[in-house]
């Protein structure tokens, strides 16, 4: 019986302070997200922006489109890369190639491999067409606006900045389930972080934005290093991050287009950032997992029935954070009545990152180590 009744005092208090985290992180969504944007240096520096792909994703040619069509006062080079001759994303690229002649664009394809993350060989080979000094990465389900681009270098420019990284929100591309997995990214993922930068706790560098230098990149060992490791945009912040210089964050979102077409697919993709993220962060890891106050104050019912008011309540935080999410990002990845049944996949998904020690990507069955490198365990799955 004290058991019991101790378990059920420790739910009911993670449930309260997972509420209270909930409405503290929609008012610092509310207060960091779209303030002015800071002025592109004039003259503005020539800017080349890399772009691997891997395969056909939906709106793939609307999402690489917004890159070729950037609003930006200085010359602009786009370079995509694959690894197969037969890369079916081949053709989008000849396709934006005809509807922006003026533009410059270069596709690299190259098979050589480098190390276990093949995104990163793929960076590796496409550097030799890289044509200017400042180098913005980013992945291929990412969608920007026409000011992305001045924005970006505006923060680069700032003083003792030596990568930029950008936030991002979840859109769903490829029907319920991705909308789902674009709820997770909106309501759970970027609220996290923006929380994170405003305690000084987080110090991000993700895939949907790395911008830096080439004497930076230079300086850090080129992508080559970091051709075995997952989680390669944490490492490179970390790399930039070791002479003292930072990594900065503006204060607006790009769009991560999430396309699992399959419960089965968000299940994989998922388990995998979990992976690695615990790998890399386990204190952060553990605390994101118990800030999702719905689960735990649904179990802190079936121990304390008088504790029923906190189910109600948690919707109300979640939803409070849905709403400050949609409106600094003027999207809806999916509907609000969603919530609920996303907060008890985050769940399921958190602990099977404790249990999780192999990781699925693109066919391949990876081991992630403690540093975050990995290993290929023998072929496809």
């Amino acid at each position: 019986m004290i058991v019991v009744v101790i378990l059920g005092a420790v739910l009911i208090t993670v449930a309260v302070a997972g509420i209270a985290y909930q409405c503290a992180s929609a008012i610092a969504v509310l207060r960091t997200l779209g303030t002015p944007a800071t002025t592109v240096p004039d003259p503005a520096p020539a800017v080349t922006l890399l772009k691997p792909l891997h395969g056909l994703e939906p709106r793939l040619a609307a999402n690489l489109g917004g890159f070729v069509a950037q609003d930006y006062p200085a010359a602009q080079q786009v370079v995509f890369g694959v690894s197969d001759a037969d890369d079916a994303a081949l053709a989008t690229v000849a396709a934006l190639r005809t509807a922006h002649p003026a533009a410059d664009v270069e596709m690299v394809v190259d098979g050589v491999r480098h190390g276990s993350n093949a995104k990163v060989s793929n960076l590796v080979n496409m550097m030799a067409a890289a044509k200017h000094d400042v180098l913005v990465v980013s992945d291929s389900d990412i969608a920007v606006g026409p000011d992305y681009l001045g924005r970006v270098v505006a923060a680069l420019a700032l003083p003792g900045v030596g990568a930029v990284t950008c936030l991002y929100h979840g859109r769903g591309d490829n029907g319920g389930w991705s909308r789902l997995a674009a709820q997770g990214i909106s309501y759970g993922f970027l609220p996290s972080v923006v929380v994170g930068l405003r305690l000084g706790l987080a110090e991000p560098c993700m895939g949907s934005t790395i911008a830096l230098t080439r004497a930076t990149l230079e300086a850090i060992g080129g992508f080559a290093a970091f051709a075995d490791i997952l989680a390669d945009d944490h490492a490179i912040g970390v790399a930039v991050r070791v002479p003292g210089l930072h990594v900065a964050v503006p204060a607006f979102t790009v769009a991560h287009g999430c396309v699992e077409p399959s419960l089965p697919a968000l299940l994989r993709h998922e388990t995998r950032w979990n992976v690695t993220i615990r790998r890399l962060d386990p204190v952060g890891y553990a605390g994101h997992g118990l800030a999702n106050p719905l689960p735990f104050a649904l179990a802190a019912t079936a121990f304390h029935p008088a504790a029923w008011p906190l189910i109600p309540v948690a919707i109300v935080a979640r939803l409070a954070v849905a709403a400050a999410v949609d409106h600094a990002t003027r999207t809806r990845p999916g509907p609000w009545w969603w919530l609920p049944a996303r907060d008890l996949v985050t769940l399921g998904l958190f602990i099977a990152g404790f249990l999780v020690q192999s990781v699925d990507w693109r066919g391949s069955r990876l081991r992630v180590a403690r540093d975050g490198s990995i290993s290929n365990r023998g072929g496809n799955a």
